[in-house]
């Protein structure tokens, strides 16, 4: 797997819209993320968002992935019982020829490693349950699965990390 420290996250700008809405349309994100011009219009209308910070991951200098994590609410019970400090992440990668190489459980691990050490107790996820590639994913990054439910979206599979 690809070290944590070959990765950087910096916040996504107007600029990287035309981009993300590219990867979005890629058949390996679209199967997962709704329709691409909807998504990218979601991501600006979140850029003021202050309970919502989303990034552009780059590998080695190179862009090749979407991150967004976003503060849960209290009184949001979808993720169950959890600690106050709880975020919620997505991610895809972009560019096909990034799959399959250990760059998902890799960003995963490298992005949730610097919100523990900010004081983060929890991280969250909710992949689709056929979403077995993206599981996997996450349970190389050291999540484990804890229920499984409906949301808005569609089933979801909930998974955690906890901060040791």
């Amino acid at each position: 797997m690809p070290t944590a420290e070959a990765y950087a996250f910096r916040p996504v700008t107007a600029a990287d819209l035309p981009m993300l809405e590219r990867w979005l349309a890629a058949p390996h994100v679209r199967r997962w993320w709704g329709d691409p011009a909807e998504e990218v219009a979601g991501i600006a209308a979140d850029f003021d968002e202050p309970a919502m910070a989303s990034f552009i991951v780059s590998h080695d200098g190179k862009p090749f992935a979407y991150l967004q994590s976003y503060r849960i609410d209290p009184s949001d019970l979808s993720f169950g019982d959890r600690p106050d400090r709880t975020l919620g992440i997505d991610q895809f990668i972009g560019p096909a020829d990034m799959v399959g190489l250990g760059h998902g459980p890799a960003m995963i691990d490298a992005f949730v490693e610097k919100m523990f050490a900010e004081g983060v107790e929890r991280v969250v996820l909710d992949p689709h349950p056929e979403n077995a590639h993206a599981i996997r994913a996450y349970e190389k990054a050291g999540f484990h699965a804890f229920d499984q439910r409906m949301t808005k979206d569609g089933p979801a599979l909930i998974l955690a990390r906890d901060r040791c």
